[in-house]
């Protein structure tokens, strides 16, 4: 298997700006952001996709999140606003197959945009009835846990 750039900086192979690390996860600058602050925190195994992190983990990457977005907007780095982005699969744009959860500082006029936009910011392609939506909901019901969510 070819090195996994994430892999890479937990080993110290690629060079890296850390934010925050801990037993779990690591959370560093990204060296090409979306603008400056632009923070990824992955966990320290290599977790290829979402359905195989375990829930202690994907919590404390959020939860780092979380903490970080706040040290964001009290920092003099520019940010009006946070956007988190987690893409999970290469049909989702994920390009690099391990779990990676990304802060994105935002200021109005930085030219970072998400899909296409429509009056309501994102785009409509299709648009359901209530029984479609209400099997589709049955069936994700039936599949997770009980009392877990």
């Amino acid at each position: 298997m070819e090195q996994c750039f994430y892999c890479g900086i937990i080993k110290g192979i690629i060079p890296s700006s850390i934010v925050y690390s801990d037993e779990k996860v690591v959370a560093v600058l990204d060296a090409e952001p979306v603008n400056p602050g632009h923070v990824e925190i992955f966990p320290k195994t290599h977790i290829a996709q979402l359905s195989d992190l375990d829930e202690e983990t994907g919590a404390l990457m959020f939860k780092t999140a979380m903490r970080i977005a706040d040290a964001l907007s009290q920092s003099s780095v520019k940010c009006e606003g946070i956007n988190l982005l987690l893409a999970d699969g290469k049909a989702a744009s994920q390009h690099i197959m391990h779990v990676h959860l990304h802060v994105i500082p935002r200021f109005a006029g930085d030219n970072f945009e998400i899909g296409v936009k429509s009056k309501f910011g994102l785009k409509r392609t299709i648009r359901l009835n209530r029984i479609q939506l209400d099997k589709i909901a049955n069936e994700l019901r039936a599949l997770l846990p009980q009392n877990q969510v």
